[in-house]
């Protein structure tokens, strides 16, 4: 665990960061609905050690970024982000993101196409897909769900559908628990948000789609494979897996991304 040393002060959140610093390529992770910048320890000191520039963070809210200061909403989570990527300067960085991490950083390129130079995206839908019956009422079923479950089995409960294996449980329900249940009911209305059906959009910029093989949250099992078929790109599945693939395998989403990063051109890039 890093325990995010640097600060951006932002409509009153004091939203914490690490920055591994370096002229490598930039690489931004952004995580979770619920979890926290932990979840990327692994993949951190992988391409790290490469040669790579690796800045993680917690979002607003999560993690050390507390408290929140103003309501978590998807467009502050944008504005949030595009800030630390000016904050730090960054030239054209990766985004990387899990889940909601993986939506925003879909929105990220979709409104601001020139500030990233290829996109990650770890257990999420696409934001523009169309959705059916059956998706639409699955979304709109979520809350109320969510809202009936009592606040103490909330972390246990979404910690073990989220992951497979006990290491990644139990980080899970630590970093879940670090939220109350107003503050998740309020991040899960955030990711809902970033859903804006456009069924001619096209990902701008060269797209990674990991999945896990185990993961049964949502409608992630079908819709990635139909999101990488629209993309015309090879989504990758990682054995063993469930929704927080890189918790529960990171040596193979380390080296998903690893390898992907490599196709991308040649400058900032590690030899």
């Amino acid at each position: 665990m890093v325990n995010l040393p640097s600060v951006l002060s932002l409509q009153g959140c004091d939203l914490r960061y690490a920055d591994s610093g370096g002229d490598g390529l930039p690489l931004v992770f952004s995580h979770g609905a619920g979890a926290d910048h932990v979840m990327f320890d692994a993949q951190r000191v992988h391409l790290r050690d490469r040669g790579y520039r690796v800045v993680v963070w917690d979002l607003r809210g999560h993690g050390l970024s507390r408290p929140a200061g103003v309501p978590f909403t998807a467009g502050q989570a944008v504005a949030d982000l595009c800030a630390l990527i000016g904050h730090l300067a960054l030239d054209r960085p990766v985004l990387v993101g899990q889940s909601l991490g993986g939506n925003l950083g879909q929105a990220v390129v979709r409104r601001h196409p020139g500030l990233a130079r290829a996109l990650i995206v770890i257990g999420a839908t696409s934001n523009t897909a169309p959705l059916s019956w059956r998706e639409r009422l699955l979304v709109k079923a979520a809350a109320p769900m969510l809202s009936a479950m009592p606040a103490r089995n909330l972390p246990g409960l979404m910690a073990d559908a989220s992951a497979v294996t006990q290491d990644a449980r139990t980080d899970a329900r630590r970093a879940f628990g670090q939220l109350s249940k107003k503050e998740f009911l309020q991040v899960w209305r955030a990711t809902v948000a970033f859903l804006s059906p456009d069924p001619g959009y096209r990902t701008p910029v060269p797209l990674c789609l990991i999945r896990g093989e185990r993961d049964g949250t949502g409608n992630i099992a079908a819709a990635m494979p139909r999101w990488a078929g629209t993309e015309n790109v090879q989504e990758v599945v990682i054995p063993g897996a469930g929704h927080i693939a890189n918790q529960d395998n990171p040596r193979a989403v380390s080296e998903a991304i690893e390898a992907f990063l490599r196709t991308l051109p040649v400058r900032g890039r590690p030899g």
